[in-house]
């Protein structure tokens, strides 16, 4: 029962905001994440935890995306671009942190290029 609750107390410091607030997140994801379904897969997440926004491949072979919801939420899908689905090999995830603008009603994927 210790072990459980040291392990929630380390895990809190790491939000980036206040819980059950409202936020945005924009994210490169670097790495091997082109070609494994990082996009679908990412969407398929967004869409479980009730995120908004968007995902995209970029030129440059990584993956771009723009996160609306609850901030609990967004550093759950934030953990989870930290590794992707199977195949994905992620070496770094850039984030920043944004007001909420409430702009989306679902989360897609952008077809860019």
């Amino acid at each position: 029962m210790i072990n459980i609750i040291a392990d929630v107390v380390v895990l809190l410091p790491q939000l980036k905001v206040l819980p059950m607030a409202k936020a945005r997140v924009h994210l490169i994801i670097h790495g091997y994440v082109q070609g494994v379904f990082y996009r679908a897969s990412t969407c398929e997440t967004a869409r479980r935890l009730g995120l908004k926004g968007w995902v995209k491949n970029l030129p440059d072979g990584n993956v771009e995306a723009l996160f609306e919801g609850d901030t609990v939420k967004l550093n759950e899908m934030i953990q989870w671009c930290r590794s992707g689905p199977a195949g994905a090999h992620v070496t770094d995830v850039a984030e920043k942190w944004q007001d909420f603008k409430g702009e989306f009603t679902e989360f897609s994927i952008a077809h860019t290029f």
